[in-house]
């Protein structure tokens, strides 16, 4: 109590505040009006995202109480606090999450008719299929691992399933060892068993049910499934390492085998198991999850992709991506862009315009040169096809590819090294900085000379997250962006200053100037009797320097209305601070991910998009860009479309001065779900285009 009572400073910490995050995913997971399906996929999420929050904000924390830091973070906690909060609201959460996987998911999927069952479920019928089963193909593939001592204990891989066991032996000094198995990855975690019922079982269900066959000789007292989560929060030392490339490699090695933060274990465990994974992972009580269910729900996104060919009624009903409204009719697309600038919102406007803009030019014979800075990509990504065609067809192809991508990076190496083959120029990012911009400028010889055309964006160029998430883009020639897009390529692949931006502006540089800028003016229009107002949208709000700007415009008059998917560490209605702050987070069947900052500028509204979140990492650490939107009626369509977002009722929640998140009280409003007003809005405006 007495650590709640001390944080009451005006920064809400960022840690709980990510985790509140993922209580409204899990609230998704928990919605019964949602389809099942989709509960399902929003429970692998929650499940993911913890994994990942372990590897990185976790491991950190731990990391520094080990250095023996104990200062206090601008939200008045240590590490060692922060470490005992997250522990409490996680054990909180886990518990939430497998209540609801137990007693409303699992139950739903029986009702339809599908079910995961256990041994004791299992007829005659079905064992003689698991047994050639397990004999063909499982048996083959496991390794199972004793411990004794000629053989030490096994280094057990970051997140992966695994079976522990206590052996019977008739060794003159020891009687019991101790042995593990790792689940393959590699097979699917859900089988379907013969017949016409929709039946199935987890493979680590069916490793304990013969493990007593990879043991033969010797008696198994007992078994129990574990799971560990490592620290993956890698360093680098960029200035010293000739090679980037080869730096990651090194790293992302270790990643594999960092020190384990978190056990995760059947609940139920035999104390004796449970007892040798503590000692060997060198793991204390706190980082023990019982887990009350099967291990590692993340095996529910693949599963419930699997049913929704089978059962359509389950699932969300299917978002066809509209034509842009920019481009509807339109059969060259360099000319349309030539006329006039272009806003494309995905998901609900197709990303294939962007592929096929990127396709064309690689085509092109007019096209000269490609330039693309690129941070996430898919496994099979039609962009990077694209511009190993471009080289291949002669043309001059850049490409930034960061490295440093988290999680990303393996992929990020490979498609590196197929696109130096195909014979583009390949940058790997600048030391110290993660290029995170979104941009591609392509230049092109035409009867009036060189023109040059550009794409920005607030996402990656992904053609798969594309379709989950929601991402703003521009094309456009105008020809002072395309001069400032050509700037910052030769910033990037050289050593080339950065001269003063006509539009464009870039962090680490002057980004974080020019936002503090925009909501002085505003502070200032204010005072002057003039309109004011502050409207944006992003995923974390961190940054305390912007926050404090936010604090002083609202103590100055702003009205201020934020749209924060994830973590906020401002502190909104607090008297005489914040009282004309509202903050709302928007979680729905799409991630939202667009970044948008709109200054009312007494009506002469200005409007940019960017990369980048308010975050200390986003300012100062990484190469982003923010891009203003100058033409009227763009400027019209995406105040629309806050509009829309603010006014939600069924997926927006409230965030209070206590950090605490709260449905919007529906009483006497109208019921209005953004992601599905926006899509019918932007769907009825491309097909009125298209009849003009």
């Amino acid at each position: 109590m007495e650590l709640e009572n001390r944080i009451l400073t005006n920064y809400i910490n960022r840690e709980l505040s990510w985790l509140e995050f993922n209580s409204r995913v899990l609230e998704e997971a928990q919605d019964r009006t949602n389809p099942l399906l989709e509960r399902m996929k929003f429970l692998s999420i929650v499940s993911s995202n913890l994994d990942e929050f372990f590897m990185i904000r976790v491991a950190s924390l731990k990391d520094q109480v080990h250095a023996g830091l104990s200062k206090a973070d601008y939200s008045g906690m240590t590490p060692t606090e922060q470490l005992k909060r997250i522990s409490i609201k996680i054990h909180s959460m886990v518990y939430e999450q497998y209540n609801c996987y137990n007693r409303s998911v699992v139950p739903a999927l029986e009702k339809e008719g599908i079910s995961l069952l256990e041994q004791a479920d299992l007829s005659g019928e079905q064992k003689q299929f698991l047994d050639r089963y397990f004999q063909d193909t499982l048996y083959p593939v496991l390794t199972p691992m004793a411990v004794d001592k000629s053989r030490p204990f096994p280094l057990i891989q970051n997140k992966s399933l695994n079976v522990a066991l206590l052996l019977e032996i008739s060794q003159p000094d020891q009687a019991q060892i101790f042995a593990t198995v790792q689940v393959p990855s590699i097979l699917d975690r859900v089988t379907r068993l013969p017949g016409e019922a929709e039946n199935y079982v987890l493979l680590d269900e069916i490793i304990k049910m013969y493990i007593d066959r990879l043991f033969k000789g010797h008696r198994v007292l007992c078994s129990g499934k574990y799971r560990i989560t490592r620290n993956a929060d890698l360093s680098i030392d960029e200035e010293g390492a000739e090679d980037l490339l080869e730096a990651i490699e090194k790293s992302l090695k270790k990643r594999k085998w960092g020190s384990a933060i978190r056990l995760e274990v059947d609940y139920g465990m035999d104390e004796r198991l449970l007892r040798v994974l503590k000692e060997e992972l060198e793991v204390r009580n706190e980082e023990i999850y019982y887990i009350n269910g099967h291990l590692d729900l993340t095996y529910l996104m693949k599963f419930g992709n699997r049913l929704s060919s089978l059962y359509d009624h389950l699932r969300n009903r299917v978002f066809v991506p509209v034509v842009p409204i920019d481009l509807a009719g339109s059969e060259d697309i360099f000319r349309s862009i030539a006329e006039k600038d272009i806003l494309l919102h995905h998901p609900y406007e197709s990303f294939d315009y962007v592929v096929e803009f990127i396709k064309k030019a690689s085509q092109d014979p007019n096209v000269l040169a490609i330039k693309q800075t690129l941070y996430r990509v898919s496994g099979n990504s039609p962009i990077v096809n694209a511009l190993g065609e471009a080289a291949e067809n002669g043309k001059q192809v850049t490409v930034l590819l960061e490295l440093k991508a988290r999680f990303d990076e393996e992929n990020n190496i490979n498609w590196a090294k197929r696109l130096e083959k195909a014979g583009c120029h390949v940058i790997y990012g600048l030391a110290g900085l993660k290029t995170h911009c979104k941009m591609t400028l392509v230049v092109r010889k035409e009867e009036e000379g060189i023109k040059r055309y550009v794409h920005l964006g607030t996402g990656n160029y992904n053609d798969i997250t594309a379709k989950l998430y929601t991402d703003i883009g521009l094309l456009t020639a105008d020809p002072y962006i395309a001069t400032d897009t050509s700037s910052i390529f030769n910033m990037l692949s050289g050593y080339s200053q950065l001269d003063r931006l006509y539009k464009l502006e870039v962090a680490p540089y002057g980004l974080r100037r020019r936002f503090l800028d925009l909501i002085a003016m505003e502070v200032k229009n204010a005072k002057a009797g003039k309109n004011a107002g502050i409207i944006a949208k992003m995923n974390a709000l961190v940054d305390d320097e912007v926050i404090q700007a936010l604090y002083d415009a609202s103590q100055g008059g702003v009205s201020i209305q934020l749209i924060v998917r994830g973590i906020c560490c401002l502190r909104p209605g607090v008297p005489g601070l914040s009282e004309n702050i509202k903050v709302i987070s928007i979680v729905d069947r799409f991630l939202e991910h667009s970044r948008i900052f709109c200054f009312h500028n007494n009506g002469y509204e200005q409007i940019l998009l960017g990369s980048a979140d308010w975050m200390h990492r986003n300012l100062d650490r990484r190469v982003e860009v923010a891009f203003p939107v100058e033409d009227e009626s763009l400027k019209a369509r995406i105040k629309v479309w806050l509009d829309i977002m603010l006014q939600d009722t069924v997926k927006s929640r409230i965030l209070d001065s206590d950090g605490k998140y709260r449905h919007v009280d529906k009483r006497g409003k109208k019921q209005l779900q953004s992601q599905r007003c926006l899509y019918e809005t932007i769907k009825a405006q491309s097909e009125r285009r298209k009849e003009e």
